[in-house]
């Protein structure tokens, strides 16, 4: 199981680029876990880059989206 500082040491923790597709890690009482879907920064809030909804789990870190694996 990846520690807490391991896992953090993988995400960006400065200010996101605007409008572009990221992937979130969250952190809760039972600790960090990545969003299932891209997210982006916009006005100042995190939102969900298909539903538009804004994001209210509380925001660790960010990373670029990872392209699509392909065989798998």
């Amino acid at each position: 199981m990846a520690t807490r500082q391991h896992r953090l040491s993988e995400f960006n923790d400065g200010p996101p680029p605007p409008d572009l597709p990221l992937q979130l890690l969250c952190e809760d009482h039972n600790g960090t876990y990545l969003l299932p879907y891209a997210c982006r920064w916009q006005d100042a809030v995190w939102r969900n880059c298909v539903s538009n909804e804004a994001i209210e789990a509380a925001v660790v870190g960010w990373r670029e989206t990872p392209p699509p694996r392909h065989g798998s």
